[in-house]
């Protein structure tokens, strides 16, 4: 395994539309080293979710785990599609590896219905919620060209890290 570099704001490639993977590859070899190196690249980087573009593969493939009392659980979602969208909805801070040391408040839908190819190139439809859906979420905007900074509906809200650790951090809203 190999921890991979991460493609930052500015990068073209995560401003690009992601390409689908043929569904008859992911058991090759190739996709199958790319996901262990995602999973190492995310936790060596302390990431919850990360998507193929981060790593300047334009491919459409996501990666999550977050252990804890608002888990994820270890997900694999290849060419993955959100096929329902709860209208109800919940904000919370976003941060991501391709923007250093920022978090900004996201309002997104608070469950979803998703389709996608798991790891062992098996069709999965699942229901995700709270932080889980909207880690989807975030990750599957990466496949698509867009970054938490482009859902942000109030600017005023981004702020570095330092600044978030001292002021916000205790604030209501969920972190991811």
């Amino acid at each position: 395994m190999a921890v991979l570099p991460i493609a930052k704001i500015g990068n073209p490639v995560l401003r690009q539309q992601a390409k689908p993977v043929d569904p008859a590859s992911i058991g090759s070899r190739r996709i199958q080293e790319f996901l262990d190196d995602m999973f190492e690249t995310m936790v060596h980087y302390e990431g919850i979710g990360l998507a193929a573009p981060q790593v300047a593969h334009s491919e459409q493939i996501i990666v999550m785990e977050c252990e804890g009392k608002d888990g994820i659980p270890k997900t694999v979602l290849i060419n993955p599609k959100i096929v329902f969208y709860s209208p109800s909805q919940s904000e919370m801070w976003e941060g991501c590896l391709s923007i250093d040391n920022m978090r900004g408040k996201v309002v997104r839908p608070s469950m979803i219905r998703v389709q996608a190819y798991d790891r062992q190139g098996v069709l999965q439809d699942f229901e995700a919620n709270g932080l889980y859906a909207v880690c989807i979420q975030h990750e599957m905007d990466h496949l698509i060209g867009k970054l938490f900074i482009d859902r942000m509906a109030d600017m005023s809200t981004l702020t570095q890290l330092e600044e978030f650790d001292a002021y916000w951090r205790e604030e209501s809203a969920p972190v991811i």
